[in-house]
């Protein structure tokens, strides 16, 4: 790992280097992906078989493409029992954990004649992606049907790639009808992206797609969003560990390491305050390298965005990790709660020894989908509330319009916007109907008419 010491100029270089991971840098496959969007847009299933034959070389049809209740049983028989007691387990955890996160509407009054609220709504059909292939991610299957379960989504829709033998890896499967998904489809990539977005005659458009995926993917949901919601659009992984001479070298490598294995475009960076600190983490590393299975991998994401950076105290080191606003931040420090508290930017904060990235990842509770790329700087994890919506209630007696219809009036007319005045001023006008013998009779007692509606013309 490359050991910097940390200035305004390193931190600066550093990100530069970490964004050019970001989507937005992918420019080079957008005209493909626009291609595959383009086509399943007009053609449907047809060229969603079409793909699928090319991309994955699997054949499937309009009677094969869904997952039925036979394929899932069948997974439960070849996935170990003990792994599936721990997807239950986690999935108790991961739900008990998104139930706390859940909104009610409110609704709040005035004894002269007023009602505001808000009424909180579940999306009625969301699209989850799983990544297939060679990736086999059911604890990503967990975090993102979890929530959207939690907040009562009526319909919730898979798609994944199919294996060469054309079924979905039997933990997905598992982990997918655990955690409460109503549909699986087989099919994956940027054609995926496509048929949720606009629907083709076997898979239903959605409101919203959540998941992660590869560039292809990524850059499709960026190219849909609009026709439907998304979550984000996820770069690689990437982790930043704050620690100072009281954390163990070894546990601190060790944790490093966990997200470099990902892929070679995941990040790996260590912030301390102490150099001989820093040489013992990076013996570390080094030493759990040769032993590790992806060792090709790690060495590859550790020699591009691989980062040791020495601080001058721990308000300078904070100050960076707020800059790179990391996915997962761990902290080891010697007062990591009060560290905690001056934290803005990240996706996850873990807190101790103990408390290692993967430990998120699969079981504790907390989404594990999360901003990447220094969006932690806005964005937030995957929750419930990203499968509801918030409509605004709004109710307004005749006296209470009456008590404040001059201001709106005088508003809309600083505006030129006279049929807005003209819309509150109407309601407030005399009302007539006619009688029988064709007369004109107002149904109010007549009073004067406000001299501000002269305003609208009226």
């Amino acid at each position: 790992m490359r050991k910097v010491k940390l200035t305004k100029e390193s931190t600066k270089d550093i990100l530069e280097t970490l964004l050019k991971r970001s989507p937005n840098n992918y420019g080079k496959y957008e005209d493909a992906v626009a291609n595959i969007l383009a086509k399943v847009k007009a053609e449907g299933d047809t060229a969603l078989f079409a793909f699928t034959r090319e991309f994955d070389k699997v054949e499937v049809t309009k009677d094969t493409i869904r997952v039925t209740p036979e394929e899932i049983e069948e997974a439960y028989k070849l996935v170990d029992p003990s792994l599936i007691d721990v997807i239950k387990k986690a999935l108790v955890n991961i739900r008990s954990y998104h139930e706390k996160q859940l909104q009610n509407s409110w609704f709040t009054s005035t004894t002269d004649g007023t009602m505001l609220g808000q009424k909180v709504t579940a999306l009625n059909c969301v699209g989850v992606y799983v990544p297939g292939g060679k990736a086999v991610y059911p604890s990503s299957v967990l975090m993102n049907i979890v929530p959207a379960k939690v907040a009562g989504v009526d319909r919730i829709v898979m798609t994944t790639p199919p294996g060469k033998d054309g079924k979905v890896n039997p933990s997905t499967l598992v982990a997918a009808n655990e955690a409460g998904a109503d549909e699986i489809y087989k099919v994956g990539g940027a054609q995926a992206i496509g048929a949720l977005a606009y629907g083709t005659e076997s898979i239903p458009k959605v409101d919203k797609i959540v998941g992660p995926g590869n560039i292809f993917v990524a850059l499709a949901k960026k190219a849909v969003y609009g026709y439907v919601s998304i979550d984000s659009i996820a770069g690689p992984s990437e982790i930043l560990v704050l620690a100072d001479e009281t954390a163990n070298p070894r546990y601190i490598a060790a944790d490093l390491l966990s997200q470099a294995e990902h892929d070679e475009m995941a990040s790996a960076i260590l912030i301390t305050t102490n150099e001989e600190f820093a040489d013992q983490v990076d013996k570390e590393v080094r030493g759990f390298v040769e032993v590790l299975s992806r060792k090709a991998i790690i060495e590859k994401s550790l020699e591009n965005f691989g980062y040791i950076l020495i601080a001058e105290d721990m308000d300078e080191a904070i100050e960076a990790a707020n800059e790179i606003a990391s996915e997962h931040m761990e902290i080891v420090t010697k007062n990591p709660f009060e560290d905690m508290m001056k934290v803005r930017n990240a996706g996850a904060i873990f807190i101790g020894e103990h408390s290692s990235e993967p430990l998120g990842d699969y079981f504790a509770g907390p989404n594990h989908v999360l901003p990447t790329n220094g969006t932690a700087k806005f964005f937030s994890a995957l929750s419930v509330d990203d499968f509801i919506k918030k409509s605004s209630i709004v109710y307004y007696s005749r006296e209470a319009l009456r008590k404040i219809h001059k201001d709106i009036i005088q508003f809309a007319t600083s505006e030129q916007l006279t049929a807005h005045a003209n819309s509150i001023a109407a309601v407030l006008r005399k009302r007539t109907r006619r009688t029988n013998n064709g007369k004109r009779s107002t149904d109010r007692k007549k009073h004067k008419r406000n001299a501000d509606t002269s305003a609208t013309g009226y």
